[in-house]
């Protein structure tokens, strides 16, 4: 992001809010808490935590925020569902057979007694909710730090190579 020079004051304040000369590794870490928060089990409140966490851990905020929207809506309700699953399987708790009908009713719900009847019996799978959508956020975070770390790399050193071009062939 460039800012007139024009307005030096205000490129230091965005460079310090943006933190977009942040290392790679740090920059690769901000995206994978936001990919922590944004499949985590605090649906609803993970832009207030991963920008909290970001102010707490001086990280690139723009990074954090990509993380956290990189869960998509169409895909988050397989991702909870089968995430889930994988916590009842852990913990060994009972899955109703017809979970996904209760889930589906629970969201459509037309009124909220309604869906506090529907959520009573998805209850007992709270904590497999909780612990599934926890492990699999952890494990996407891994792999997101992963990913952008060799992406942010890549590209650094891809401007870098191009800039030595450019010298070279205005050298030339």
């Amino acid at each position: 992001m460039t800012v007139p020079t024009r307005f030096p004051r205000a490129r230091r304040w965005l460079e310090q809010l943006l933190h977009t000369h942040d290392t790679p590794a740090r920059t690769a870490a901000a995206y994978a808490v936001g990919v922590f928060f944004g499949f985590s089990p605090f649906l609803g409140l993970h832009t207030i935590l991963g920008l909290g966490v970001a102010f707490a851990l001086n990280l690139n905020r723009v990074a954090v925020l990509l993380g956290i929207y990189s869960n998509l809506p169409w895909i988050l309700p397989a991702y909870y569902t089968l995430t889930t699953l994988a916590g009842a399987l852990i913990l060994r708790a009972d899955v109703p057979a017809d979970l996904l009908e209760e889930l589906g009713a629970a969201l459509t719900a037309g009124s909220w007694s309604e869906m506090r009847a529907h959520a009573a019996k998805l209850a007992p799978l709270a904590w497999a909710y909780t612990l599934g959508s926890t492990l699999g956020a952890i494990v996407l975070a891994i792999v997101a730090y992963r990913v952008s770390y060799v992406m942010i790399l890549t590209h650094r050193q891809r401007k870098e190579s191009r800039k030595e071009q450019n010298s070279d062939d205005l050298g030339a």
